[in-house]
């Protein structure tokens, strides 16, 4: 795919992509253990490929979003690409749900079988003969070794089913247990101005071992838009995850003061909060790109500048002093 927006290198993969990328989650819809909320199909589609024409060369999705429905919802925004326009697809596996009850919590299961299981039905779910990139969604908690989960994806890797392999949701010490099986491509850590954890560990880790980081929830789940105040997160549907989320009830306050700094931030460079909150996250290092979701095409055109968009130190020093790259 051509596109006027910067590439850098995903770790040792061979794919060049895009400083963004679209995230998938919300638009697997409602009714599931961790919905947004309901979602309309023909809006998820127009947002995919206005995001894909505005030039972004990547898709973040997974299985579990919406139990299947977010990759069919990817593939149906996707057909009618050429190939030379179509964006890379990545893809999450290892969580598996009760086809009987969609509010169940998944099971994380790292068995061989079922992941092999996994990747045959986001195979079929999204239309393609490969997966570009194919990631472990959270540590197994079914008893499976992570060097016997990684050992599968290693195996998928080297039999051409995926493209390149990574890790989402794990520690630096489980990165280095993985990393003995084989190469580990690609790392999915949260990771913005109101969730830095991955500082510590995880990215000096990545930055070392040339693995790419494709970073989420950079605008922290909605929290850094700049759109919430706290009669909205009390207005959210009862069907979304935030309701609970700490960000949203314990440390709302907080947060909202450093959504607030984001927006003079991104008031200095003429763009949309959206677009600073993730740009925030890009320069530093160890991290390739960042995942933003979005619901329509308005929303991606508020992050969309986060492509090329670089935040000066006193940026980053008058949102949070103590964290300048």
């Amino acid at each position: 795919m051509t596109t006027d927006l910067p590439l850098v290198p995903l770790g040792r993969t061979g794919m060049d992509i895009t400083r963004v990328g679209f995230g998938a989650w919300a638009v697997g819809g409602g009714d599931w253990a961790f919905a947004w909320g309901a979602q309309d199909d023909a809006d998820s589609i127009s947002a995919i490929r206005h995001a894909v024409e505005s030039g972004i060369n990547w898709v973040d999705t997974a299985a579990i979003y919406g139990l299947g429905h977010s990759e069919e919802v990817v593939a149906r925004a996707l057909r009618d690409f050429s190939d030379g326009d179509r964006p890379f697809v990545f893809t999450k596996g290892g969580l598996v749900w009760d086809e009987n009850d969609r509010s169940q919590l998944p099971v994380r299961n790292g068995a061989a079988a079922s992941l092999r299981r996994e990747v045959e039905a986001s195979l079929t779910r999204l239309g393609v003969e490969r997966i570009d990139l194919y990631q472990m969604h959270w540590p197994a908690e079914d008893g499976t070794p992570l060097q016997e989960v990684w050992q599968t994806f290693v195996e998928l890797k080297a039999e051409g089913k995926v493209r390149a392999i990574g890790l989402s949701n794990h520690d630096a010490a489980q990165l280095a247990v993985a990393e003995a099986v084989g190469h580990v491509d690609t790392l999915q850590p949260p990771f913005s101005a109101i969730q830095p954890e991955a500082l510590e560990s995880i990215l000096p880790w990545c930055d070392a071992h040339d693995t790419g980081v494709i970073v989420y929830s950079p605008m922290g789940s909605g929290l850094l838009t700049g759109a919430f105040t706290a009669e909205r997160v009390a207005g959210l549907p009862q069907d979304d995850w935030r309701r609970t989320s700490p960000m949203f009830t314990t440390d709302l306050e907080r947060n909202l003061a450093v959504a607030e700094a984001m927006g003079r931030a991104a008031e200095r460079h003429g763009v949309p909060t959206p677009a600073a909150a993730a740009a925030w996250t890009l320069g530093f290092p160890g991290v390739t790109a960042a995942i933003v979701g979005a619901r329509s095409a308005a929303q991606v055109d508020g992050w969309l500048p986060a492509a090329t968009l670089s935040l000066t130190s006193e940026d980053y020093a008058g949102i949070i002093p103590e964290l300048v790259p």
